[in-house]
């Protein structure tokens, strides 16, 4: 049996980086946090620790720490 959180459970922020993710996804593969924060208005750091706890739930999209360069990427595929 799963522990993954329903989408109810969810942060506002947790929910929008998740939105955007998917809106996205079918076009692109890799996000950086810094690229995905200022989309969203939020700091690199805020979208780092709101996406790891996207990591574990079951959303139908998966979400890999890929790259530590300028800034934390992240690879995406739904």
């Amino acid at each position: 049996m799963s522990s993954a959180m329903a989408p109810t459970d969810l942060t506002t922020k947790q929910h929008r980086i998740l939105q955007y993710l998917k809106e996205h996804a079918a076009t692109k593969t890799y996000f950086k946090s810094r690229l995905i924060g200022e989309e969203l208005g939020m700091t690199a750091k805020e979208v780092g620790s709101n996406i790891s706890a996207l990591q574990d739930g079951d959303y139908e999209i998966d979400i890999e720490k890929w790259g530590y360069s300028s800034s934390t990427t992240w690879k995406v595929s739904v």
